[in-house]
């Protein structure tokens, strides 16, 4: 038997693989940041696209009535509040949303809730210059110019507005809020016959003029940015379109439930046929749901201009409620 040491070769140990949730250590750098950019990406999507599109809603529901209405009081104050109280407290407000919120990149629900309150905030305002003030020359309710004054609140006002201070500030739905509570003041106190809600003809012809002008106002910008040379892929046609929806869509319940106050009035006028004609044209505006809101060439014969089509029924709303006004002063 030989006596010769025969030497092994070591082997090296192999060095233990220590994890950690998605990597392991001795994984190549470029692998992890791979890694990290698909995981990142995919929160992106859940957070801004699931979670923010689950919390994305435009409510146009036609048939939407006050769930908690005061009896023996005004119906359209009673739609004024409920209408705000839906949008700020049950859905949300998300006009003010700050850009790391789900619905940060969101802005159709945001505009559709800006058009809404910038009707209820029209109608509140006749609401204290003429049917609740006797023949409009009386004191002004206090709950009234309480609600008008918070209405004029700009909606897209956080908690933090830098302009303003660098503490917290109270948010727009905190002020809306409190806007709907006074109008709830002032319909108890109207159902209770201690409040003045003037059913004259000349209040509801100054009230139906000032929400025509608001409409007209808006059917001035579709004009404008329709005649404007722009590509179909508008990044601004959205925005204006579903602001007038919002108004379109608030005061069409808003006059819905003003012509069930002044029912007397406007068939003592004959104006019944016309006062449908124009909730007709206003349901119009407030029902396209477009899946892409396009600007195209007025001159095209395959694409759409939704714009267009929305100022249509705007305009014609308009031209009927100016047509009621002028019968309604015609036979003072």
């Amino acid at each position: 038997m030989s006596n010769e040491l025969i030497i092994r070769p070591q082997v090296p140990a192999k060095r233990p693989e220590v994890s950690l949730p998605g990597l392991v250590f001795g994984t190549k750098p470029r692998v992890i940041l791979k890694r990290s950019v698909w995981m990142l990406a995919g929160l992106f999507v859940l957070y801004f696209g699931v979670l923010g599109n689950l919390m994305h809603r435009i409510d146009a529901d036609l048939d939407f009535m006050p769930p908690n209405p005061v009896e023996g009081g005004s119906h359209a104050v009673n739609m004024a509040e409920a209408l705000i109280t839906r949008e700020v407290v049950t859905h949300r407000w998300t006009a003010n949303d700050p850009v790391f919120f789900p619905t940060g990149f969101h802005d159709n629900m945001p505009n559709f809730q800006r058009g809404m309150m910038r009707a209820i905030s029209r109608f509140t305002l006749e609401l204290e210059n003429q049917i609740g003030r006797l023949r409009g020359s009386s004191a002004i309710d206090s709950d009234l110019e309480r609600a008008s004054g918070l209405l004029q609140f700009p909606p897209d006002v956080w908690i933090f507005d830098l302009d303003q201070s660098l503490l917290p500030v109270q948010p727009a739905e905190t002020q809306y809020e409190a806007a709907a509570r006074a109008l709830r003041a002032y319909n108890t106190r109207v159902a209770q016959r201690v409040a003045i809600f003037e059913t004259r003809a000349d209040a509801l012809a100054l009230t139906i003029e000032r929400m025509a002008s608001e409409l007209g106002s808006r059917a001035a910008i579709v004009d404008d940015h329709v005649s404007a040379d722009r590509f179909i892929f508008d990044v601004l046609a959205d925005d204006i379109f579903y602001v007038n929806k919002g108004m379109a869509y608030a005061s069409y319940l808003l006059l819905r439930e003003l012509g069930r106050d002044f029912e007397n009035v406007i068939a003592s006028q004959g104006l019944s046929r016309v006062w449908m004609q124009a909730l007709d044209s206003l349901r119009e505006a407030s029902q396209q749901q477009p899946l892409i809101v396009l600007n195209s060439s007025g001159a095209s014969s395959f694409l759409a201009n939704h714009l267009h089509l929305q100022g249509f029924y705007l305009k014609r709303a308009i031209l009927q409620l100016d047509e009621i006004s002028r019968v309604i002063r015609a036979t003072r």
